[in-house]
């Protein structure tokens, strides 16, 4: 049996999402090379992608106007250090809009970051920071998976499209095991 690699089953788990009618992707680097991440979502149909700029709460924002529309978005950081400048709507809003609502509005986004690759350069604390504990205990509506093996990113992509409580989930992913796992 052939081993699984991080890189391989992050495309093949995009790829499934992509299939889906409602999934949009969002982020920086979406529709153009510029970060790791790009590597996994390149074979993703490009109208179903949507560059953004450099503005990191805004496209929180906009991923879950998105899903309070009706679709899907895999809203992608890529660093976790990014997505921290979202954590205004992330906690005060994707979190919180099932607790205001009485439970009646669940607004499904995917989140989509990585902890930032350390070899073979360093780029600085500010880039390879793993937020997963901190953010455990920030939200409470949202789910918190750390894609550690191969074998787990597949099923926890699939998981969080399928979720039937309605759930958003937050995917971290590590960098430097694109290309070492």
């Amino acid at each position: 049996m052939e081993q699984l690699r991080y890189k391989s089953e992050l495309t093949r788990a995009m790829l499934y999402l992509a299939e889906n009618p409602s999934t949009l992707f969002i982020g920086q680097s979406v529709a153009f090379p510029g970060n790791s991440i790009f590597k996994t979502i390149e074979n993703v149909p490009l109208e179903k992608r949507i560059e953004l700029p450099v503005f990191e709460e805004t496209q929180m924002g906009m991923s879950i106007g998105l899903a309070l529309a009706g679709y899907i978005p895999i809203s992608i950081y890529p660093r976790f250090n990014f997505l921290l400048l979202a954590l205004n709507q992330l906690v005060n809003h994707l979190d919180k809009i099932p607790v205001i609502t009485n439970g009646k509005v669940w607004p499904k986004v995917i989140i989509k970051t990585a902890i930032g690759s350390e070899r073979p350069l360093f780029p600085g604390v500010q880039h390879s920071g793993d937020f997963t504990e901190a953010m455990r205990l920030l939200v409470k509506n949202i789910e918190v998976v750390r894609l550690d093996t191969p074998e787990q990113i597949f099923p926890e992509y699939e998981k969080a499209i399928n979720r039937p409580d309605g759930k958003s989930t937050l995917l971290v992913e590590y960098g430097d095991y694109y290309n070492e796992k």
